[in-house]
């Protein structure tokens, strides 16, 4: 996490950064005494959370708020104010939709208990921003007409194999594949996600809306958000519903 605070007399400043230092060394701390001086470390680096002295000295912390909610990575970042002026407070949160403010001589467990929980926001956004990054794992069908096309195995819907053509519905379209048997296609797509339903019929566990019997042998399978449907035989009901559930 990284952290800047905008605070011009060195005896706070060094106060709050020990405060910070105790909840983690690794946060990294940066300072300024400025305004402007504060705007140039936040356009050349990518601050998580502002602590911002209302009153500077040749400048206001809340004109240096308003030009950082200027800057787009910055519109909705965690800023703090600091100070002994109350009724600055209510220009704070209307002008710069400040997340809180501390009052000075700063105490302790305030600022490590509000840090703790930016600390942990962060972790978390970035947790989730790992996982919707990584590489989306994929195969490539050649149609056997000279076309080869990849298809993502998380947008697969279902599968369904007539006449001897194999139809990979997915959230973008069907792809219609010949002479390409069912078993063929899922022992290479290899995915627990993709389960097969009937003799005919395999299905993405995760895109199953409902389950609806038709009679003792065979039920019928809805998708969330499409109107196509799947067949599930009486053989591997039990795998589909244990899987559902």
């Amino acid at each position: 996490m990284n952290v800047l605070i905008v605070e011009d007399d060195r005896l706070q400043r060094e106060s709050l950064k020990n405060m910070l230092q105790q909840l983690d060394q690794n946060i990294e701390i940066y300072e300024s005494i400025d305004k402007d001086e504060a705007l140039v470390i936040a356009s050349k680096n990518n601050i998580d959370v502002f602590y911002v002295d209302i009153c500077l000295n040749n400048s206001s912390g809340i004109d240096f708020a308003i030009e950082l909610r200027r800057i787009p990575k910055y519109e909705f970042s965690f800023i703090v104010f600091l100070t002994t002026h109350v009724e600055y407070i209510n220009q704070a949160f209307k002008e710069v939709h400040c997340y809180d403010f501390i009052l000075k001589p700063y105490n302790i467990d305030d600022v490590v208990n509000m840090t703790k929980r930016f600390k942990l926001h962060i972790e978390n956004l970035n947790e989730k921003t790992i996982e919707e990054t990584k590489e989306k794992t994929y195969v490539v069908i050649d149609t056997r007409k000279g076309v080869n096309i990849k298809i993502y195995i998380d947008e697969m819907i279902f599968i369904e194999v007539n006449l001897r053509v194999c139809m990979i519905h997915t959230i973008n379209g069907v792809y219609k594949i010949s002479n390409l048997a069912l078993s063929k296609i899922l022992k290479y797509i290899d995915s627990k996600d993709i389960i097969r339903c009937h003799k005919s019929y395999a299905v993405n566990i995760k895109y199953i809306k409902r389950i609806e019997n038709v009679d003792n042998k065979l039920s019928e399978i809805y998708f969330e958000n499409y109107d196509k449907k799947a067949l599930l035989g009486f053989k591997f009901r039990n795998i589909i519903l244990e899987r559902f559930q």
